[in-house]
C-alpha cells in the first residue's frame, strides 16, 4: 500500500508552540507553498505528495528532474486525502498542528501517532538530548560541552568564565531561539533569557566556539533500537539560515573533511551515535534524523577539532534531501542551493 509523504518545514517551530492549531510564519508558509513537491524525491513511484498546488508542483519537480533525473510522481492536495488508500504517513516531521491539519483533512485517527507519542517526540527533540549526547561523544581530538539551566546566575557565571557564549531555547528553528552573548548579559538578553524559561522550563548554555566550517551526519532509526548512518553533510549557512548543500560520494565528503579532522575520528563518532541514538529512541522514534556538527579552531590557532553535536534534528533534514539526490557520473561535484527570489527554489550546479 502506498505512502503520503508531506513537506512541513514549520515543525520546529510547531514543536515550540505545542499547538494543535498553531499558525506559521509567513516565511514558513511561504517555504511549504514552494517547495512542498521536495518529498518527490524519495517516494515510491505509488506513493503520494501533498502539496497545495498540485499543477504548480508539477512544473517545479519537472524543471528539477530535467536537470537530475527521475520519473514523475503523483501530487494530491489536501481535498484529495479523504479518497487515498495509504498505509503510512511520513512528514517532514511530527507535531501536534500537522496531526490535527490531517485530521481535519479526512485521514483517519489510526493512520496518525497518537497526542501522547507526539510529546514523547517533542520531549525527544529537546535541546537536552543534544546536551547528552555531546557528553557521550567526548573523545581525543572533540572539544564541547553545555548544559540546561533554569537559572540566571549559571548563565552569568558562564560568560564571566568563556567570555563569549551561546544561548539556546529548548525548541527552536533556523537560528530562532538562540541567542550569542560576550561581556556582559544586558537588560534585553536577561529578559529574553526570563521569558524562554517561563515558557520552555529552561534554557541550553554552551560556550562560544572558532566555527570553520559546518557539517552534520544523517541517520534513520528503525524504532526498534537500531540506527543506520546514511552519509554526511556538507552544508552552508548565511546568517544561521540553510542555503545549501554539496552533492558528492561519500568518499569525496570525507575528503573534504580530512583537511582538518581524521577519518577515524569521524568513524568512531559515527558509531558512538549510532549506539547512542539506538537506545535512546527505542520503541518510541522511527524515522530519519540528523546530527549538526562543525570544524572549530583551536585557541591556539594550531589546527582544529570537532565539535560533534551542535544539534539534534529528530525529522528530516535539508541532509537528507541532498542524499537524495544522486551524484553525478561526469567527475564535477553539484551543489544544492535554496534560493529566495520572488519564491523558494531548489538548484542543483556544478560547483
Amino acid at each position: 500500500m502506498a505512502k503520503l509523504y508531506v513537506f512541513n518545514p514549520e515543525h520546529d517551530l510547531a514543536l515550540a508552540s505545542n499547538l494543535a492549531n498553531f499558525t506559521a510564519p509567513h516565511a514558513g508558509r511561504k517555504l511549504r507553498f514552494d517547495l512542498g513537491y521536495i518529498p518527490a524525491l524519495w517516494a515510491g513511484e505509488d506513493d503520494y505528495v501533498l502539496v497545495e498546488d498540485v499543477e504548480k508542483a508539477v512544473k517545479a519537480y519537472g524543471r528539477l528532474r530535467a536537470k537530475i533525473g527521475g520519473k514523475p510522481k503523483q501530487f494530491v492536495d489536501k481535498s484529495q486525502l479523504r479518497h487515498l488508500y495509504i498505509n503510512k504517513v511520513e512528514p517532514w516531521g511530527w507535531d501536534l498542528a500537522l496531526r490535527s491539519y490531517l485530521l481535519r483533512n479526512g485521514l483517519e485517527a489510526s493512520m496518525l501517532p497518537t497526542e501522547g507519542d507526539i510529546a514523547e517526540i517533542r520531549d525527544l527533540s529537546h535541546r537536552k538530548q543534544a546536551v547528552g549526547l555531546l557528553r557521550e561523544l567526548q573523545l581525543p581530538g572533540t572539544v564541547g560541552h553545555s548544559r540546561c539551566t533554569d537559572d540566571i546566575s549559571e548563565i552569568k557565571d558562564a560568560l564571566t568564565h568563556h567570555g563569549h557564549i551561546v544561548v539556546k531555547a529548548p525548541w527552536s528553528s533556523s537560528g530562532r531561539g538562540v541567542r550569542f552573548i560576550s561581556g556582559v548579559l544586558d537588560d534585553y538578553q536577561e529578559r529574553w533569557i526570563k521569558n524562554v524559561v517561563e515558557k520552555q522550563q529552561s534554557v541550553v548554555v554552551e560556550p562560544y566556539y572558532n566555527k570553520v566550517k559546518d557539517f552534520g551526519m544523517e541517520f534513520s532509526s528503525d524504532g526498534e533500537g537500531g540506527v543506520s548512518y546514511l552519509g554526511l553533510s556538507l552544508f552552508q549557512t548565511r546568517n544561521g539560515a540553510y542555503t545549501g548543500n554539496l552533492i558528492a560520494a561519500e568518499n569525496e565528503k570525507r575528503r573534504v573533511l580530512s583537511d582538518y579532522i581524521s577519518d577515524d575520528l569521524l568513524s568512531s563518532v559515527q558509531e558512538k551515535v549510532c549506539q547512542y541514538m539506538g537506545q535512546l529512541l527505542k520503541h518510541k522514534y522511527q524515522g530519519p534524523f540528523g546530527v549538526d556538527m562543525m570544524i572549530v579552531g583551536k585557541e591556539d590557532k594550531d589546527g582544529f577539532l570537532l565539535h560533534p553535536c551542535v544539534e539534534i534534528n529528530l525529522r528530516r533534514t535539508m541532509g537528507h534531501v541532498a542524499l537524495s539526490i544522486p551524484p553525478f557520473a561526469d567527475g564535477f561535484t553539484r551543489v544544492m542551493h535554496v534560493e529566495l527570489t520572488d519564491k523558494y527554489r531548489v538548484s542543483v550546479r556544478k560547483r
